[in-house]
């Protein structure tokens, strides 16, 4: 499973959507061993967040071989975890993630009164709420999203001192997605910000990355987002299944706007095609399935994600 849209896709999610849209989603992840494991530990983040656009209608992640273990829990972001133990040994690990959900249309950001992007940090060094607390946690480097002084650097022109933060943070997303090519197979999940900075390509998961430390880089909270995009098919073909991926974009926060969500490998704000499943500071706190296993090798992994309107 990919943490990016392909390229065609990338065009065709620039159309226009209706305000309030329903889709069943399949997304299916296999690990083949060519050794069999002997046991596996696992987290599963593949459950849909419930929030105020988006409306989890019915869930079904189905687990092969059966786990002998199983139990669900939240983490520090409040995103659904599945944790799951094998004990029987076993050359494939299944799942299959099926789910019905309702997506309508985010606040718009547009209509909340303007604020300057260098009024935020000092407000959130005084500010005591709980989303406060929150987004404060999200200005700081994170594992995956360290401190770059090149991101710094290439985010000074959109945040000239005094202009608008809705308007800096989104002629940001502008510059990142004219400046940066999208292509699969240039950069990994190990590729750091600066080398991005350098290829000026990647994928999805890069650009968020980048933004990420661009906004950070001056004080400004901001989260990784993972889920799942709406794609059209090419005109006069019809859509097909499991030709999806998962997608990554990022939200910032301001204390007036709340969080807003940015797409730059799109150049959009987030609309009804936007399915959430996690968000956290970096693509580590949002992997779909990652945990230990005992024994096994010759690990190949694959995976196939629809989105299908309903």
């Amino acid at each position: 499973m990919s943490a990016d849209v392909d390229s065609a896709a990338v065009a065709s999610a620039t159309r226009p959507s209706a305000p309030t849209s329903r889709y069943r989603v399949e997304h299916e992840t296999r690990y083949a061993y060519r050794v069999p494991v002997a046991q596996s530990w696992q987290l599963a983040r593949l459950t849909p967040r419930q929030l105020p656009w988006q409306r989890l209608l019915r869930h079904a992640l189905t687990i092969e071989p059966a786990a002998d273990e199983r139990r669900e829990a939240r983490d520090s972001f409040g995103n659904d975890v599945t944790h799951f133990a094998i004990h029987a040994p076993h050359a494939l690990l299944r799942l299959q993630l099926s789910c019905a959900i309702e997506v309508s249309a985010r606040p718009d950001a547009a209509r909340v009164a303007g604020l300057p992007w260098d009024d935020v940090a000092p407000r959130l060094r005084g500010a005591s709420s709980e989303q406060a607390v929150l987004a404060a946690r999200l200005s700081e480097p994170s594992a995956l999203v360290p401190w770059s002084e090149a991101a710094r650097a290439y985010a000074r022109p959109s945040l000239a001192p005094g202009r608008d933060w809705l308007e800096a943070v989104t002629e940001l997303m502008h510059r990142i997605h004219a400046d940066f090519a999208f292509q699969s197979g240039a950069t990994t999940v190990a590729t750091q910000v600066d080398e991005v900075l350098t290829l000026r390509r990647g994928v999805c998961q890069d650009f968020a990355h980048v933004m990420l430390s661009c906004l950070r880089g001056h004080g400004l909270p901001a989260r990784y987002v993972s889920g799942y995009l709406l794609t059209d098919p090419p005109p006069g073909r019809p859509r097909l299944l499991g030709v999806d991926a998962t997608h990554a974009w990022v939200a910032a926060w301001s204390p007036l706007h709340g969080w807003v969500e940015f797409d730059p490998t799109n150049d959009q704000h987030a609309d009804p095609r936007y399915i959430t499943l996690a968000w956290g500071a970096d693509f580590a706190d949002v992997v779909p399935l990652r945990g230990v296993i005992l024994g096994g090798s010759g690990q190949r992994m694959s995976g196939a994600v629809s989105v299908i309107p309903v």
